[in-house]
Parts: structure tokens; C-alpha cells; sequence
């Protein structure tokens, strides 16, 4: 098993703005209705991006390792959530997504079945999805 640490780093400015350090600099804020800048997505928009970004990476190293007629993918996610929860408004339910749906336009080359068992490896060995679907630790501390 081979196991690699990626590591990212956010730092919070005014506001709601926060700039994330990594091989892409970006940023996350929240709208002005919300008090934020609008200068990036949301963090629940970047955590759904995440998802879609990985099915499109994961079904293009799957078509390249398989030598799959894949032209490109459009992915559409969506994630039910409770607002009302993540803003202290209520304790019941959970502070995070509920349900995800995801829908993927593949176009290639390959008859309705195969592009199903396609997306279904992909959903597979995606480590977004994994993460979604199991319990990962995650190891808050105070520096």
C-alpha cells in the first residue's frame, strides 16, 4: 500500500474570505447576502466541486489505463443539506450533506451498459467519493 500526505493550507481574512495554499492558490468566501465578498465559492460548492472533479480525473485515468474511447465527461452534483443545522438554528439532524446525486454525460464511444459500469468503477476507486461513503479520522489540534 502506498500511502501519500497531501496537505493544504487556509488562512481566514476579513470577513468570510479564507485563501487556500496549494499547487493552486484559490480562494473561498461566501456571497455578500451572506456577509462574505463573493470573491470564490462557497466551502459546501468546493467540497461538491470536489466530487465532480474527481469522477471527470478518475474516468479519465480509467480510460487511459483501459484504452476507452472517452471524449470528456460533464458531471453535475448535488448534495442536500440542512442550513439550519450548520447555523445553530436547530440540533437535530446533522451539519453536513445528506444526500448526494451525481449524473454523468460520458461521451464516448460505448452502448448504455458499458458507460454504467464505467461510472460505476469510477465511482469505485474515486477518493472523494470514498471519503463520502466511509468514516475517515479526522484529527483536530490547537497549534
Amino acid at each position: 500500500m502506498a500511502i501519500t500526505s497531501m496537505k493544504v493550507e487556509a488562512s481566514m481574512e476579513r470577513g468570510f474570505k479564507t485563501t487556500v495554499a496549494c499547487s493552486h492558490p484559490f480562494v473561498i468566501d461566501q456571497p455578500k447576502a451572506a456577509g462574505g465578498t463573493d470573491e470564490g465559492p462557497n466551502p459546501l460548492e468546493f467540497f461538491l466541486s470536489s466530487l465532480a472533479g474527481c469522477v471527470c480525473a478518475i474516468g479519465r485515468i480509467i480510460a487511459n489505463q483501459k484504452r476507452l474511447p472517452l471524449k470528456g465527461m460533464k458531471v453535475k452534483v448535488e448534495g442536500d443539506i440542512d442550513k439550519d443545522f450548520l447555523l445553530g438554528i436547530t440540533k437535530e439532524g446533522r451539519a453536513g450533506f445528506t444526500t448526494f446525486r451525481v449524473e454523468a454525460d460520458i461521451d464516448a464511444d460505448m452502448t448504455m451498459e458499458e458507460k454504467k459500469d464505467f461510472l460505476a468503477l469510477i465511482s469505485s476507486r474515486c477518493p472523494v467519493a470514498d471519503n463520502i461513503i466511509k468514516t475517515s479520522v479526522v484529527e483536530p489540534s490547537i497549534k
